[in-house]
């Protein structure tokens, strides 16, 4: 009987352990979709709250896990508790210099990412930029003061960090030579960077690719198209490189009139109502106007009708044009030609 109560008692435990595993596992899935969803509305102290809320449960559900299992506190704090009080008085200086460097270093990778994730929100000509850069400055700051506080903690603890950066020194370079593809990257992530050839936000086509830059590193770039498909690019591997999104798009639209139609009139019909599309269609950078007469078809005379539009806003445009060309040749009576076909038969006689 004692067995079996033994092994229900087990039982029980696991399955609680796993739940209370699993609740935490829950917990950080939860906080990271919802403040990655959240992160641009919520103010930075809602974000402190969340976290410090979050280190509480994780410390209530280790001490519950403890207590779970049978850990006996109270033996543990006697027969540790000279040992610990020692090491506290001896190395107290150095404890809580070590979590004060800790704490600070947070709090500057907090500030940090509160900081940058703000630039770049407001409408701006060089937004697309603002946000490169920040994404960039974020990446490389993160990096930069963790590696920083590691260096200091060692050195308050009475590590000789000279010797240490002279090894990383060493170790970078064997580890360079046998990474030369991943150092390719990143210098190509920097030129891209720096030499501005696209920002988040850009439309570029690469290798056939054609879509938005959604997040763009040091080491790779994401691209998404119109499907909704990513693809990741390792920033050594993109060349010749098109992107759409540093001119105005040009919208054309083609049509053709009937070889009777009048064509001065027909241009001037159409340069006289064509502009007033701009009315409802704020992407139109200047008024849609007929270039002219483009070439005579066999049915018709070919024309063209341009306007200059905001970047990669030129499709539904185009469509635009054209629903409202056919309004205007319609209104006044101008035929739009359709394939014909002229058959002549020579009558012969006996």
């Amino acid at each position: 009987m004692t067995t079996i109560l033994t092994v229900f008692d087990n039982t029980t435990n696991i399955l609680l352990t796993l739940a209370a595993v699993f609740f935490i596992i829950v917990l950080f899935s939860v906080e990271h979709s919802v403040l990655k969803r959240k992160e641009e509305q919520w103010h930075k102290w809602i974000f402190v709250i969340i976290y410090v809320l979050n280190f509480i449960f994780v410390i209530a559900g280790i001490f519950f896990l403890l207590w779970l299992w049978g850990f006996d506190y109270e033996t543990y704090i006697s027969d540790r508790g000279t040992e610990v009080k020692d090491l506290l008085i001896k190395n107290i200086g150095a404890i809580i210099s070590s979590i004060l460097v800790l704490f600070i270093s947070l709090f500057l990778i907090r500030i940090s990412r509160f900081s940058l994730s703000r630039i770049g929100r407001k409408e701006s000509p060089m937004q697309r930029r603002k946000k490169t850069i920040a994404r960039i400055a974020m990446s490389i700051t993160k990096y930069f003061i963790g590696i920083l506080t590691i260096l200091l903690i060692l050195s308050i603890w009475g590590v000789n960090v000279g010797p240490a950066l002279a090894g990383l020194g060493i170790i970078g370079l064997v580890i360079g030579l046998g990474a030369q593809k991943f150092i390719n990257d990143l210098i190509s992530g920097f030129f891209i960077v720096f030499e501005q050839h696209f920002d988040v936000g850009d439309r570029i086509e690469v290798q056939g690719f054609k879509g938005d830059v959604i997040d763009l590193g040091l080491k790779t770039t994401k691209i998404k198209n119109w499907k909704g498909e990513v693809r990741i690019l390792n920033n050594g591997d993109i060349t010749n490189v098109t992107n759409f999104s540093k001119n105005p798009s040009l919208a054309i639209a083609n049509f053709s009139v009937a070889y009777e139609s009048n064509v001065a009139e027909t241009i001037e019909i159409l340069n006289r109502e064509l502009p007033k599309m701009r009315e409802n269609h704020p992407e139109m950078l200047e008024d849609p106007y007929v270039l002219g007469v483009m070439s005579l078809g066999d049915s018709g005379i070919n024309m063209t009708a341009l306007c200059q539009t905001k970047t990669e806003q030129h499709y539904g445009t185009v469509r635009a044009m054209y629903l409202r060309i056919k309004d205007i040749l319609d209104q006044n009576d101008i035929e739009i030609p359709f394939p014909q076909v002229v058959i002549s038969r020579k009558n012969t006689t006996e």
